[in-house]
């Protein structure tokens, strides 16, 4: 691990698989400011999503890159890592959000080991925006013969997937198991429908706005339909409102983060309640609360394990496969590598993420010794 300088500040994060691009992009004139890392690429281009927020920094992105990078290897597909960041508002309007995604597009139009895809405040119609500028994205909408990941539940998918894998390790039986979620969007949603129809139930959903509990159950559905018709879950009268960070104390069997990155971190991990963490969000916990989850006898499946649904849909999709081909793989390939990770971590006692890091590194090893520039 290396020293590197920036202008935010001294990151200690380039080591021997990456970055291998960092690129700033600004276009004053357009009101384009954003970030590319490209982090790993031995295995193939780097797919990882682009994700428009405002206060993203640059050791933010690359982390985001790296949790592609291992991500893309534990799942076995021919892609490295790569993260893009547009420091935007993304409840701009529609025509300025256009304009912004396309000339984003422009902007990487020569970064061609780089395949977006959609993120944070991005999705189907901005990837086919992207697509419509450089000829290359993934999770575009159907009418372009894509496979849309959001619509479909990708994500969502693998995490219930990963679930019902650490059923033996968690003590957990899916049928009853009471979930909770931090993120009520894309993921979140339905990663709580797929973990219904398994006998789970939701009894809390946060979102930017409120969180809502229900012991006995939430209505998934009409709160999906709350939520499409731009409601959020505070607007939901059949549960208890609070306020949103206090989604961290409901009592819960499976607390699933789904938003933004170190939402479980040292000032409230004491806080948490549930027996298993799936980690819906790229890298929602800080290191030392991964430990102290692990000290506390709560299991939590790392990110890029659990959450792989997506990227696996768009590596399908990117390759000309089906949807049909891409639930199969999902299906596949997640329980798989849970059950592979969480076994090494019990019988070599590890963290999770600690074997999970073992076992996709070496993935990236073995592809780079294939390349001429391996070390």
């Amino acid at each position: 691990m290396t020293r590197t300088e920036s202008k935010d500040g001294v990151f200690h994060f380039a080591d021997d698989l990456g970055p291998e691009k960092i690129v700033h992009l600004y276009q004053p004139t357009l009101g384009l400011k954003a970030i590319v890392v490209i982090d790993n690429t031995a295995a193939g281009p780097a797919i990882g999503g682009t994700r428009m927020a405002d206060d993203v920094s640059v050791e933010e992105c690359f982390r985001l890159a790296r949790a592609m990078t291992l991500k893309n290897a534990a799942a076995g597909l021919s892609h490295g890592g790569g993260k893009s960041v547009i420091f935007a508002d993304p409840a701009m309007p529609g025509a300025q959000k256009e304009e912004l995604i396309r000339s984003f597009a422009q902007a990487i139009k020569d970064l061609i080991d780089y395949i977006p895809g959609p993120d944070m405040g991005t999705n189907e119609q901005a990837m086919a925006f992207v697509k419509d500028e450089i000829g290359r994205a993934v999770g575009l909408p159907r009418e372009l013969g894509g496979i849309p990941l959001d619509e479909i539940g990708a994500t969502g998918l693998g995490l219930a997937v990963a679930a019902k894998a650490a059923e033996e390790f968690s003590g957990i039986a899916l049928a009853g198991a009471r979930v909770a979620v931090q993120g009520f969007g894309a993921v979140g949603q339905h990663a709580a429908r797929f973990l219904e129809e398994s006998g789970a139930r939701l009894v809390a959903a946060a979102d930017s706005r409120g969180m809502i509990e229900n012991q006995d159950g939430l209505d998934i559905k009409s709160m999906i339909e709350l939520k499409k018709n731009g409601g959020h879950v505070g607007d939901f009268n059949k549960g208890t409102k609070r306020r949103s960070d206090d989604i961290i104390d409901v009592d819960c069997d499976i607390w699933i983060p789904a938003a933004r990155p170190d939402v479980i971190h040292d000032g409230n991990v004491e806080r948490l309640r549930a027996r298993l963490v799936l980690q819906g969000a790229n890298i929602p916990a800080t290191a030392s609360a991964e430990i102290r989850m692990h000290e506390k006898g709560i299991l939590s499946v790392p990110d890029f394990i659990a959450n792989a649904g997506g990227v696996i849909c768009g590596s399908v999709e990117y390759h000309g496969g089906s949807e049909s081909t891409a639930l199969k793989t999902i299906r596949e390939k997640i329980h798989i590598n849970t059950r592979e990770i969480l076994t090494k971590a019990k019988n070599e006692g590890l963290l999770p993420r600690a074997a999970a890091e073992i076992f996709a590194r070496k993935n990236v090893e073995n592809a780079a010794s294939y390349t001429r520039w391996h070390n």
